[in-house]
């Protein structure tokens, strides 16, 4: 009988062995023990196939959204692959950059860039800014005079539209802090406003309604109308962001790349726009093509039915669980896939943090039973699991290894007790 785990959920790469849970034909035992625990590990091929899928199914071009992941090595890759990238901060700015990603390959969002953001994007030639205020419009003007500067700028409108699996990732409602409304003329006002600015140059419309988003109609809702303001506007490029959820465990299910491609061509060429469709995916990139590593340390009978699987991570390493009740689907390394006719548990899988809310999974089956220093990975956490961690409860950040091929390569070292001292100043 074949595996009852849904391998869907996991890198393409991985393979079953007698050495267990193989990715980009490395051992995941063995990159724990070379590694240690946590450890993030991506799928190389995974990540380049996502990053193919999403410009076929937008040819005019698309941006990786960095939020979802960033290192420098994988800002490279993503370029490599025929992507630019869309940074919101300073920060991944820099990665970008120190990746060797030209400026003009970057776009730069946020709601509330500083005037240091905006002048650093200006000062390496970004290739657009899209405003979100109109504030942030007159700040962009007056950096742009005093450099004698000309930037490409697109605007974010909010198409008041819900879309999203938890209320704090839906961004295009009408109280979101993001964007200008497409309803009652503000949007039209704000570009007319930024043409009659000297210097900067008007490309487009910007929307984004919300994350892990896995029902296109939401979506389609939103284009519709920001295209219907791209068309009134005449611009020439309507950027239709991200959003697309994806599977987290078994019984999910997600559109596909080249759905929400389709779904967004018809949405915006049915409001009559002719331009150039952008998109800006991360999770639908990223999420797959990583497992997250652990060493299972503590095991607890509650109840009768109740074990407790402690790990050597937590909600200090992924905060999905704790933010937004997200649960995942846990496999042993040594013995990853489920027989259909056995299973052992249920478990409820936790992390090492001192919250309730550290929970990854509960009254789940593994294929075997679990011992103490068995090696275990969450499936699906390649975006936003690193790149929203944190030092909570003084605990490291991981590693982060690229697989392909047989051979892995480190991109993120693991923190150490001396980072967390570095920036503590004694006063």
């Amino acid at each position: 009988m074949g595996p009852s785990f849904p391998t869907e959920l996991l890198p393409s790469s991985a393979r079953p062995s007698e050495r267990g849970l193989v990715v980009g034909g490395v051992p995941v035992a063995a990159l724990a023990a070379e590694h240690g625990t946590p450890l993030i590990v991506y799928d190389e091929d995974h990540l380049r196939q996502r990053c193919a899928d999403v410009r076929r199914a937008f040819p005019d071009g698309a941006s990786y959204a960095a939020k979802s992941f960033l290192c420098r090595s994988v800002a490279r890759l993503v370029h490599e692959a025929g992507l630019g990238i869309d940074v919101a901060s300073g920060g991944e700015l820099a990665i970008a950059l120190g990746g060797g990603v030209p400026a003009s390959a970057l776009t730069l969002h946020g709601n509330n860039k500083s005037s240091d953001e905006l002048g650093a994007a200006l000062d390496v030639g970004i290739g657009r800014i899209v405003i979100d205020s109109w504030d942030e419009l007159d700040r962009l003007s007056g950096l742009a005079d005093n450099r004698g500067a000309r930037q490409r700028v697109a605007l974010r409108v909010n198409p008041g539209v819900a879309a999203g699996a938890h209320q704090s990732i839906m961004t295009g409602h009408a109280t979101a802090k993001f964007g200008v409304a497409t309803a009652g003329g503000e949007a039209a006002q704000l570009v007319a406003r930024i043409r009659a600015t000297p210097r900067l140059e008007f490309t487009g419309i910007h929307v984004h309604a919300g994350s892990q988003v896995t029902d296109l109609g939401p979506l389609a809702q939103s284009i519709t109308a920001a295209a219907a303001v791209a068309r009134e506007c005449g611009a020439a490029e309507l950027i239709v962001g991200g959003g697309l959820g994806v599977a987290y465990t078994a019984g999910q299910t997600a559109p596909g790349i080249a759905a929400w491609g389709a779904m967004a061509h018809a949405a915006a060429r049915a409001c009559g726009f002719e331009g150039r469709i952008l998109a800006e995916p991360g999770r639908a990139i990223a999420a797959t093509a990583a497992i997250t590593v652990y060493t299972i340390g503590t095991i607890k009978r509650l109840a009768e039915n109740s074990i407790v699987v402690a790990i050597d991570g937590g909600i200090s390493d992924n905060p999905r669980p704790a933010l937004y009740g997200s649960s995942y689907q846990p496999l042993l390394v040594r013995h990853p896939f489920l027989p259909e006719t056995a299973g052992r548990g249920p478990y409820s899988i936790v992390g090492k943090n001192c919250e309730s809310s550290d929970t990854f999974a509960r009254d789940v089956c593994l294929a075997a039973e679990p011992r103490g220093g068995d090696i275990l990975c969450l499936p699906v956490t390649g975006a936003y699991t690193y790149s929203m961690s944190s030092n909570y409860n003084g605990l490291c950040r991981p590693a982060v290894v690229l697989v392909r091929d047989g051979g892995g390569r480190l991109v993120l070292r693991r923190e150490s007790v001396d980072d967390l001292l570095r920036a503590d100043v004694i006063a």
